[in-house]
């Protein structure tokens, strides 16, 4: 495992990154953290500024200098940063474009000025758009549905030059449905999970887009921490430079995972479990069904998720009903 490095963290105040910032720091490392807060929290980042070996950057990914400011020493990048949620892009695909598509190319040129040694990448499994055939593999992919997932692609694309053309050693992670601790349930765009959690904890019913039948590979914190490590530390020259699915490799519909949270719930207060949920439009970009491969992973970088679905739901349950109720 890493430790003893200088690393930096974009967006180490969102949802994500504060994960990989607390891991990075136990395992003896300083850590900087780069983040502007348009969706990072500084609650999520408090426990670490007492430590001298967090040091934190607030600044934007837009702006190249402060780039070349946050990655000065730094060994390894792990990317983080970047404007989330494929409905967020649909009504704001400008902004989505400069900070997903620009930052991460500021990052990329900040990185190359600066000799990084390795430089790891938060990529999304929206690029497989409208690919129909699961489970999803990394060399088979569609047609983009939504900015958010062109922005994703063009990561990748730029990630593969820059390794080409500058030598680069670069790791791109493909996301699936990330959950669990210091997941924000309140903001305009939040994900699924803890959006249904907060509602049933409040006894509103929860509301589902289409039938429920949509079914995603939702993938546990844990399992994306390990593949970050994994991918910032291999040394498997096959394994570099190329893009990896981050999941667990089961699919959960959105009617499955509403009774796992019904159910974890309830054992805190039985009248959750009584709480109706509806159903509403299915919504613009999604995809149907999202299944991953993940034996790219397994094969190269020796990646091993530990968490399925309920075994993250009920870490992930305790910890949201403490912040919520």
């Amino acid at each position: 495992m890493i430790n003893d490095q200088k690393v930096l963290v974009t967006g180490g105040a969102g949802f994500i990154g504060s994960n990989l910032v607390e891991r990075l720091l136990s395992l003896g490392n300083n850590v900087i953290c780069l983040d502007n807060f348009s969706t990072g929290k500084r609650i999520n980042i408090e426990p670490f500024l007492s430590n001298s070996a967090f040091q934190l950057i607030e600044g934007d990914i837009r702006n190249i200098e402060e780039c070349r400011q946050a990655l000065q020493g730094v060994s390894v990048v792990f990317h983080q940063a970047a404007l989330g949620s494929v409905p967020r892009s649909v009504n704001d695909p400008i902004t989505s474009n400069e900070v997903n598509v620009s930052g991460f190319l500021n990052m990329l040129v900040a990185a190359k000025d600066e000799d990084v040694k390795r430089f790891v990448y938060a990529a999304s499994s929206s690029t497989y758009g409208d690919s129909v055939a699961l489970p999803k593999v990394e060399e088979v992919i569609g047609k983009p549905l939504s900015p958010y997932a062109v922005t994703k692609y063009v990561n990748e694309l730029y990630a593969d030059v820059f390794s080409n053309l500058y030598g680069l050693e670069l790791i791109g992670l493909r996301y699936f449905n990330v959950f669990g601790r210091r997941q924000d349930p309140d903001g305009a765009y939040a994900a699924v999970i803890p959006c249904f959690v907060k509602s049933l904890i409040n006894k509103e019913s929860p509301v589902i887009n289409g039938d429920g039948s949509f079914s995603r590979d939702f993938t546990y914190i844990e399992n994306v921490i390990q593949a970050n490590l994994l991918a910032a530390t291999t040394s498997n020259t096959e394994a570099i430079n190329t893009v990896y699915n981050v999941a667990f490799g089961e699919r959960t519909d959105l009617n499955e995972l509403t009774g796992y949270l019904k159910e974890f719930l309830s054992q805190f207060d039985p009248e959750i479990k009584q709480v109706e949920v509806k159903h509403g439009p299915e919504r613009a970009g999604d995809i149907p069904h999202s299944l991953a491969s993940i034996e790219k992973g397994k094969t190269l970088l020796g990646y091993s998720p530990q968490y399925s679905v309920r075994e993250g739901l009920k870490e992930a349950i305790e910890w949201y009903w403490n912040m919520l109720s």
